[in-house]
């Protein structure tokens, strides 16, 4: 009795060292589903479930309507796995004939997507399902949405890193059977005419949801609404069964326009290397869409690329005033000098000035830092700490943000 109940004491002691808002499970999960998708040398794709301290019952690595026959796949930029190896997003066009179009509006126009993600994504424009990801885990592949849609209009994408230790976000790697891998997405989006109306970058938003795998319940923070773990460790083990997993509940309508992302942390950016796509050709065929020297999109995902396992992420995109103006255009608004020090100037079309409401600067961890509803050419950034931020330009129908950097 003496030896149970000290086993009793001592797992409450260590439940009790995490404070936080998180569901806390502890172990691997009981596999449910042996493998959604196999591929000649991708990793099983199964799926789990597992009990938490508060007697939820959570599925691992995320609920995913990748077996709803009536969400609709995305299709094929690239796809190793089904020998859709297109070599430029000429081709990978070439073979729709536009049965792939979902549409959201009737009258809308069609707005072509490009995604690469790590590992699996699912799209909703409008709370209407566009498309999901062909291969839930790998071989690392690249896809193509297309909907009909007026703007403006909401995005909102589930993003699963998947796992092959179900409960604990880990993977073998090499010598070892627990390894945390990590996740990223990327993502273009062009109207009719061929331009890009919207890119993945720090003017997104990125809420946590499921985060493993937690070795020292002492190590994950919160503020606010970001949900914190770079201070947890991403080492590499062969003794991680009894690793931790925080799970939170996705809100019910995240899907919705409607919804109010407010409070959500703005999307945190990762270069490609860290993501680590130089070797994949499902990325690498396509740096003049991904890459594009003007206007270049950028990796996206939470605070923790590598624990962060379930990830939502949500846009709106802005109105479409003009057909000839090009009303709205990144192009209408310069920041110099950009990296800047004690301050910066701004040049602005008039077009957007009779337009313009407000000027606001934020944070990467989407703090609001500065606010103006009037404009001014220069703008004083002597107490700004070095590193990057966005200015957004509040406009009566549209929005539209630039990087600055402070140095």
């Amino acid at each position: 009795m003496k030896i149970i109940l000290f086993l009793l004491c001592s797992t409450t002691i260590a439940f009790a060292q995490y404070n936080g808002t998180a569901s806390v499970t502890q172990g691997l999960a009981s596999q449910t589903l042996s493998n959604l998708y196999t591929c000649t040398g991708g990793r099983i794709a199964a799926v789990g479930t597992i009990t938490s301290t508060n007697n939820t019952v959570w599925t691992v690595p995320a609920v995913t309507n990748y077996t709803n026959t009536s969400f609709p796949f995305a299709s094929d930029l690239n796809n190793s796995c089904n020998g859709h190896n297109y070599t430029n997003d000429t081709s990978a066009l070439a073979a729709l004939n536009g049965s792939d179009v979902v549409t959201v509006d009737t009258n809308g126009e069609i707005i072509t997507a490009y995604i690469f993600a790590d590992n699996y994504f699912e799209m909703y424009v409008n709370g209407v399902q566009v498309g999901k990801d062909n291969v839930p885990y790998t071989q690392f592949n690249s896809n193509i949405v297309r909907f009909k849609v007026n703007r403006p209009f909401t995005i909102a994408m589930l993003l699963v890193d998947w796992e092959e230790r179900l409960g604990v976000g880990a993977e073998t790697s090499g010598a070892y059977n627990y390894h945390c891998g990590d996740g990223g997405m990327v993502a273009i989006f062009k109207d009719s005419n061929n331009s890009i109306i919207a890119k993945t970058g720090s003017d997104w938003k990125a809420q946590t949801f499921y985060t493993a795998p937690i070795m020292d319940l002492t190590c994950p923070t919160e503020n606010g609404s970001l949900r914190l773990s770079g201070n947890c460790s991403t080492a590499d083990s062969n003794s991680g069964n009894n690793y931790y997993g925080l799970h939170w509940a996705r809100p019910a309508n995240w899907t919705q326009a409607t919804f109010d992302d407010s409070s959500w942390p703005a999307a945190t950016l990762y270069t490609n290397a860290t993501i680590g796509v130089d070797n994949k050709p499902a990325y690498t065929n396509f740096t003049n869409i991904f890459d594009n020297p003007t206007n270049d999109a950028e990796f996206i995902w939470s605070t923790n690329v590598v624990l962060d396992n379930e990830v939502i992420v949500r846009k709106t995109v802005a109105a479409n005033l003009s057909n000839s103006a090009n009303l709205g255009s990144e192009n209408e608004i310069q920041i110099y000098p950009n990296p800047a020090k004690n301050q910066f100037e701004l040049e602005i079309s008039p077009i957007i000035q009779d337009n313009l409401k407000s000027i606001q600067i934020f944070n990467l961890l989407g703090e609001l830092i500065f606010s103006s509803n009037t404009f001014s050419k220069t703008i004083e950034t002597s107490k700004f700490s070095f590193g990057m931020y966005v200015v957004k330009f509040n406009c009566v129908d549209f929005e539209i943000s630039k990087k600055l950097i402070i140095e």
